[in-house]
């Protein structure tokens, strides 16, 4: 996939509208990480070298339309002034006279950041007006925003119907290295699956089996697979109306699939939780299971120590809780040693890799969460069409 490189682009005392994804976790008004802003510095920073200057819009949350004060991205403009190391303007909306004033006043080297793109419901709906309201300042637009460009939305896919379009730095590292992943894999190739639900990660298991050499699934997903297998699991959430499904995925996957043979069970889901490991077979029917246990981090780690490549979508457990963090933490220090390339996942497996101070232990840190398993199933991405040579 050849993509419209911005170093292509002729951009000396050009405006340009930038779309970024700063889509990041907040804390009592403060950006609690920033992963995905210092991500789209590189870009940012030689558009400024090179005499642009520079508007930056992005979404944050789902305020459905609507302005949310919680979701104003007035906090990402303090991080990203402090990154930069500069003050940079901050917009209260994302168009209207007001940018457009603004935008006439920046000078070369300036970079300001508009309000939450979402607050219209006009972007998520792809409408064409608020796409061209959006562009009419603007000379030129760069997307560097890899885990929207499955959304046909007005940013995405309506902007570079309007304006000279190209391709940011992370937007390109993105895809030549998912693209190796998914088109030409050293072997063997892994896939490591977790997180909530096994409904999120069905469709993906079903388009990579037959690619992948082994697949290992831990987190909630892994009880639906057990249930399936008639094991008891307790309290322990599964998807009922998916056992058929993933009866089905499991007998085609055969002695490629990896399910926990232990796992950490609680009677509630607290920082206070009292737990205990137990063998699969042997849930408690008043438990339920909340990590993967300490016998399946060492089976699982073992396993991926074999593979060439391994993708790792999903928690092994509700990390976001003490007494259930330490399987996901295990298996992301055992990955970070592995000799394969590992590609991790945006979403919540990239929160508990950056949160355990591991982003630069691994082959590839996708700023993408259904952005990545959406490409690397060979799925329809619509903001990468209109960017492509």
């Amino acid at each position: 996939m050849k993509l419209r490189d911005l170093r292509e682009a002729e951009v000396r005392g050009k405006k340009v509208l930038l779309r970024a994804d700063f889509n990041v976790p907040l804390k009592d008004g403060v950006v609690a990480e920033d992963f995905r802003i210092r991500k789209t510095l590189p870009t940012i920073n030689w558009l400024r070298e090179n005499g642009a200057s520079v508007a930056v819009i992005s979404h944050l949350g789902r305020p459905k339309g609507k302005v949310v004060p919680a979701l104003s991205l007035a906090p990402v403009a303090r991080r990203l002034a402090d990154l930069l190391g500069e003050p940079i303007a901050f917009i209260t909306d994302c168009v209207g006279d007001g940018v457009r004033k603004a935008v006439e006043r920046m000078e070369a080297g300036e970079v300001l950041l508009l309000e939450n793109l979402r607050f219209h419901p006009g972007e998520e709906e792809n409408d064409p007006g608020f796409a061209q309201e959006l562009a009419a300042p603007f000379d030129l637009y760069v997307n560097d925003a890899f885990a929207v460009c499955h959304r046909a939305h007005a940013s995405t896919v309506g902007l570079p119907g309007l304006l000279p379009a190209y391709a940011g730095f992370l937007l390109q590292e993105e895809i030549r290295v998912l693209s190796k992943v998914r088109d030409d894999p050293d072997r063997p190739f892994f896939l490591l699956i977790g997180g909530k639900k096994a409904k999120d990660k069905l469709g993906v298991l079903e388009d990579l089996l037959p690619k992948v050499d082994a697949v290992l699934v831990g987190g909630g997903a892994a009880f639906t697979f057990l249930k399936a297998r008639g094991l008891e699991i307790g309290r322990s959430v599964f998807e009922e109306d998916l056992l058929p499904k993933v009866k089905g995925i499991a007998e085609r996957a055969g002695d490629k699939l990896l399910l926990p043979v232990d796992v950490v069970v609680a009677q509630e889901l607290s920082d206070s939780a009292e737990t205990q490991v137990v063998p699969v077979e042997r849930i408690p029917p008043d438990a339920m299971g909340l990590d993967i246990g300490p016998e399946t981090v060492r089976l699982f780690s073992a396993k991926l120590r074999e593979a060439a490549t391994v993708v790792w979508a999903g928690p092994m457990g509700a990390f976001e809780y003490k007494p259930f963090a330490a399987g996901t933490e295990a298996i992301a220090r055992a990955l970070a040693e592995a000799p394969g390339f590992t590609v991790v996942g945006g979403g919540e497996t990239g929160e508990a890799v950056i949160g355990l101070g591991l982003e630069d232990k691994f082959g590839h840190l996708s700023t993408g969460g259904g952005a990545t398993l959406d490409f690397l199933r060979g799925r329809p991405m619509p903001a990468l069409e209109p960017l492509m040579v």
